[in-house]
C-alpha cells in the first residue's frame, strides 16, 4: 500500500528535520521545501495528499500559497504551522483555506494525529454530501446547513459533525469519538468530547428545535432518531 505523500514547506531547518523524521516514522512519505516560491510550485504542480505549511516564509508567504491552492486544488488539506498564536491569526489562516492549525512549539504526536484525521476526511470527501434530517454537510466546500441556515463551525466541530453524520442513528462511545476525531487512544482524564458536543449543539440549535444530538447515559452520543 502506497504511503500518503506529504509536502512540508518550512524555513527553519530544525523544525524541518524534526517533522520529516517524525512523520516518516509514522509511515508517511515526506518531501520538504524551505522557501515559499518553490513550496508553492511543488504544491501546485506535484501530487501530494496533504500540505504542512508555515505562514512566515521567504519568497512567498503562507497566506498567498493558501490563496493559490484554494483556487487550483480546493480539496487538498493544508495544516498550518506558525509561531503566531493569536486567535485573529488562526482565524485568518483557517478562512484562507487551511483545515487545521498548530502553534509552535507543538507535539509531533499531535501533528501526526491531525494529519491522519485530515487524510481520512479528504478521502471521504469524494462522496460529496452528507445529510441527516435537516442537517446537510458538503464535504468538499466544508459548508454546513441546518434547515437551510448556514452554520459556521471550527475545524474540530466540523470533523465531529461529519463523524456523527457518517454514523447517524448509531450510539457512539466517547472513546470511539475521541479516537476518530482527535486521533487519540482512550484517555479517561479528558472531557474534550463532551465539551465539543456542547459547542456543536449550541451552533446547531434552532430557536424552537434543539440540535438532534442525544446523550446516551453511561455510553456516549447519538445523532438523530429521536431522544
Amino acid at each position: 500500500m502506497k504511503s500518503p505523500a506529504i509536502l512540508l514547506v518550512e524555513d527553519e531547518p530544525g523544525i524541518v528535520d524534526f517533522v520529516r523524521r517524525g512523520l516518516q516514522a509514522e509511515g508517511f512519505a515526506v518531501e520538504t521545501e524551505m522557501n515559499g516560491i518553490e513550496g508553492e510550485r511543488r504544491a501546485l504542480d506535484d501530487s501530494f495528499d496533504l500540505l504542512v505549511l508555515d505562514l512566515m516564509l521567504p519568497g512567498r508567504g503562507g497566506l498567498e500559497i493558501l490563496a493559490s491552492l484554494r483556487q487550483a486544488k480546493p480539496g487538498m488539506p493544508v495544516i498550518v504551522l506558525t509561531a503566531r498564536g493569536e486567535i485573529e491569526d488562526r482565524v485568518v489562516g483557517l478562512d484562507a483555506g487551511a483545515v487545521d492549525y498548530l502553534v509552535k512549539p507543538f507535539s509531533l504526536a499531535e501533528l501526526a494525529a491531525r494529519v491522519r484525521v485530515q487524510l481520512r476526511l479528504a478521502k471521504q470527501a469524494t462522496t460529496g454530501t452528507l445529510r441527516s434530517g435537516d442537517i446537510e454537510v458538503n464535504l468538499l466546500t466544508r459548508q454546513v446547513h441546518r434547515a437551510g441556515e448556514d452554520v459556521r463551525l471550527s475545524t474540530t466541530e466540523f470533523e465531529l459533525l461529519v463523524y456523527l453524520l457518517r454514523h447517524s442513528g448509531r450510539v457512539l462511545s466517547r472513546e470511539q469519538i475521541l479516537s476518530a476525531v482527535w486521533g487519540y487512544e482512550h484517555d479517561p482524564a479528558t472531557n474534550i468530547v463532551d465539551v465539543y458536543i456542547g459547542y456543536l449543539r449550541r451552533k446547531l440549535n434552532l430557536p424552537d428545535d434543539p440540535a438532534p444530538i442525544y446523550t446516551v447515559r453511561a455510553v456516549g452520543y447519538r445523532l438523530g432518531d429521536g431522544a
